[in-house]
């Protein structure tokens, strides 16, 4: 055996390795969604293979299909789709944030109605409070129903939404 073929050809655990990967990838894209699927640089035969392993419902027919992606993946430069599902989980991460800081200024308006009011205008002085103090109120005021409270503090959310997404803070 010549020395250069052995430097050339990797190990037998490297292979078992990045086939692992490949299918562990392709186990995150078959999670996906259609529209995320969408937006991913995949080949006819991989997205065809995926759609299909979404279909399986037999534990060892989705086994094989899965060891099938894997081996699709490998004989693809998966760097495009890697990037891309990075890009989506951060898009995901930020709307989670942006989400999570709209609750938090709806529970603390709900907590303390003007003073919080005027803590929202002050910390973001472009916004149109206007249509959001009508709607505190009502939120506020709702205590004895607890439907009309989930209700009114819905309403208070999708308001606080629409007002603070181009002002969110990253």
């Amino acid at each position: 055996m010549d020395d250069d073929d052995t430097e050339r050809k990797p190990s037998k655990s490297s292979r078992k390795r990045s086939a692992l990967e490949a299918q562990k990838l392709g186990e995150r894209l078959i999670a996906l969604t259609t529209a995320e699927l969408d937006s991913l640089p995949l080949t006819e035969p991989l997205r065809d293979a995926i759609d299909l392993a979404r279909r399986i419902s037999s534990h060892g027919g989705l086994a094989r299909q899965r060891q099938y992606i894997g081996k699709l993946m490998r004989s693809l430069d998966t760097t495009d789709i890697e990037t891309a599902l990075a890009t989506q989980n951060r898009v995901s991460l930020d709307l989670a944030r942006q989400h999570k800081q709209v609750e938090a200024w709806r529970d603390r308006l709900l907590r303390e109605g003007e003073t919080g009011l005027q803590a929202l205008a002050a910390e973001h002085p472009g916004l149109a409070l206007d249509d959001l103090a009508p709607l505190l109120d009502r939120a506020r005021n709702a205590h004895a129903a607890e439907a009309l409270r989930s209700r009114a503090s819905r309403e208070l959310f999708r308001a606080l939404r629409i007002l603070l997404e181009p002002h969110a803070t990253p």
